[in-house]
């Protein structure tokens, strides 16, 4: 059989690797090339999918090494046993795809991981010689995103934290059990326990100020989310553990998506991506606004988001006794808790009223969305008419109900 060209190896893996989120990237420090050495940027914001302060969407070449697995992970649709085609990049191939693109003005950096080639380090050592090549040879100076494998050795690891902006280390499922079901040779204590010496590394470079460049804009996860029937509140307890044991800067949450000729015991059907979308919000909720990620799901049995309504204005209804707030009095941390108020907003909003008191116009002048946050405020010119109870609320601030296809 004739072996794919370079066109179609390129087809062929950037499709495999359209099931993993995690290619974002904020904190990387920026780089530029205006001194003449060397070519490429970072900006320090929002690579891949997303938007820099000024406006631009950038975006990078992101692709596996190769598709090939020695694993058998069964939600995973390049597993050794799985019926796709196959393909595999030499490590010239990617930085010669990697060059040429920057060149042409189609990306401003790479993410790149693999399925596993004979073992992990071997597969690791293709990953690092990639990105070393690209930093030592090409001088490149954009960003450059490795997907780090937890069985690799520590020494490996290191040599990819010298060279990349961001690790990451795919967590894959909420739960110890879940793994163990569809991921039987992985193992979530070396998944854990690589995640902790990467950031011990962090630790120390951020410790001693002439230490060696590594991973500067951290290390994230990724994790599947409806594959394993673990709950909202499962997962945001696991999110929670994560966040506090190894200081991650994000995790980016999958649904589960149905592949051909998979395992019985997965669902046929993928959860609702509302619900891949509630999961992001309460994580933000867990990170930006001060919420627990106990207090989120507090009283449903059933530990599931309410797909609905945002995490926060669920929150708030089942909180109803705890407003209105008088916006001019309110500490902080509780007018983070009001619907519609952001934390840019409550920044404004405490900076302003230092020097007046706040109305409802000042609000709506300070980006807050009045609507969502009028019957939870208090301010000299407004006052909630009637104390509307979350029944009430719910259904005059709840989007309407959609008709469903018929197809």
């Amino acid at each position: 059989m004739a072996l794919p060209d370079l066109k179609t190896k390129l087809e062929i893996l950037a499709d495999a690797a359209k099931y993993d989120a995690s290619c974002a990237s904020s904190g990387a420090p920026k780089r530029d090339s205006k001194n003449s050495k060397g070519i490429g940027s970072t900006t320090g914001a929002g690579i891949c999918h997303s938007y820099t302060p000024d406006g631009r969407c950038v975006s990078l070449l992101k692709i596996l090494l190769t598709n090939s697995c020695i694993f058998d992970c069964h939600y995973c649709i390049n597993r050794r046993s799985s019926n796709v085609r196959r393909a595999r990049f030499t490590v010239d191939e990617v930085v010669r795809l990697t060059l040429e693109f920057y060149k042409r003005n189609y990306i401003e950096g790479l993410f790149l991981s693999s399925g596993i080639i004979r073992d992990a380090d071997y597969t690791m050592e293709q990953l690092v010689a990639v990105a070393r090549r690209l930093r030592e040879d090409h001088q490149f100076r954009g960003y450059i995103h490795l997907k780090a494998i937890p069985e690799a050795s520590q020494e490996l690891i290191a040599q990819a934290g010298r060279y990349a902006d961001r690790l990451s280390i795919n967590i894959e499922l909420p739960t110890e059990n879940g793994l163990a079901q569809y991921a039987p040779e992985k193992k979530q204590a070396t998944i854990r326990g690589t995640m902790a010496k990467v950031k011990l590394k962090l630790d120390e470079v951020k410790a001693e100020r002439k230490a060696p460049r590594f991973s500067p804009s951290g290390q994230s996860t990724q994790m599947i989310v409806g594959a394993d029937g673990a709950n909202d509140a499962t997962i945001l307890t696991t999110s929670a553990s994560l966040y506090a044991s190894y200081g991650l800067r994000r995790i980016y949450y999958s649904a589960f998506s149905p592949i051909p000729d998979s395992s019985r015991t997965l669902p046929v059907k993928a959860p609702p991506l509302m619900r891949e979308h509630r999961l992001y919000q309460a994580d933000w909720l867990m990170r930006y606004y001060g919420f627990d990620s106990q207090e989120i799901l507090q009283g449903d049995a059933a530990g599931m988001l309410d797909l609905d309504v945002d995490p926060k204005f669920a929150w708030a209804l089942r909180n109803r006794a705890l407003f209105p707030l008088d916006v001019n009095t309110a500490p902080r941390e509780m007018l983070l808790r009001v619907p519609g108020l952001g934390t840019r907003t409550v920044d404004r909003m405490i900076e302003t009223r230092r020097h007046k008191l706040l109305r409802l116009d000042d609000i709506a002048r300070l980006k807050g969305a009045l609507k969502r946050a009028r019957s939870f405020i208090i301010t000299p010119d407004h006052r909630p008419v009637q104390d509307l109870d979350s029944t009430v609320l719910r259904a005059r601030l709840a989007p309407p109900a959609r008709q469903l296809s018929l197809f």
